[in-house]
């Protein structure tokens, strides 16, 4: 029997980003860190500075960005041996961010990217770029989300495995300069 006390899911199953102070805290690698570890169960800080290998001072400054954006709340308070155990837990199951922003998305990246250096099993990382057309990209996004989303789970004493996907429109290219001079844009009249 665990002595980790059973809780109910997130208060919410969807929560959407879109408060620049929901962004500021999304920003930072450690905070997206916190989120991933806070996405099992709820957990005190001692336990998630055991680990993300981080000193307790520094993650409860980050967890009090993060509670006052709302993205985590305290779960439940304890008594113990003379003092006070606070279990974090993510406000929702799914963050899902509408208007991804450069330093919110970097951060994450970093935190994946710390969290693969860290993997104590080989990681799978693949990159491919593909050419689709609208109907088919949608239809790619909504089978990949459907995996993910679906994917059974083993028991609690199983590791737990990070799962990151994205699919993206790459920017067209940009025109030289130089070709730009060699031919102006049309003027309207």
């Amino acid at each position: 029997m665990s002595d980790q006390p059973s809780y109910p899911p997130p208060p919410e199953d969807v929560l959407e980003i879109s408060a620049p102070e929901q962004f500021a805290a999304l920003a930072h690698p450690l905070r997206q860190r916190l989120l991933f570890a806070l996405s099992q169960r709820p957990a005190t800080v001692s336990r998630l500075a055991e680990q993300l290998d981080a000193k307790k001072g520094n993650l409860a400054h980050h967890l009090k960005v993060l509670r006052e954006a709302g993205l985590v709340h305290i779960a439940e308070t304890r008594r113990v041996r003379g003092g006070t155990e606070q279990y974090y837990q993510r406000t929702a199951r799914h963050m899902l961010v509408a208007e991804p922003r450069a330093a919110g998305t970097a951060a994450m990246l970093a935190a994946v990217a710390q969290e693969l250096d860290r993997s104590a099993a080989e990681p799978h990382l693949t990159l491919r770029h593909l050419r689709l057309g609208p109907a088919k990209a949608r239809e790619l996004g909504e089978v990949l989300t459907h995996l993910v989303d679906g994917a059974e789970e083993d028991g609690e004493d199983q590791p737990v495995h990070g799962v990151l996907v994205a699919l993206y429109q790459q920017a067209p290219p940009t025109r030289a300069t130089g070709s730009a001079e060699r031919h102006p844009p049309e003027e309207t009249g």
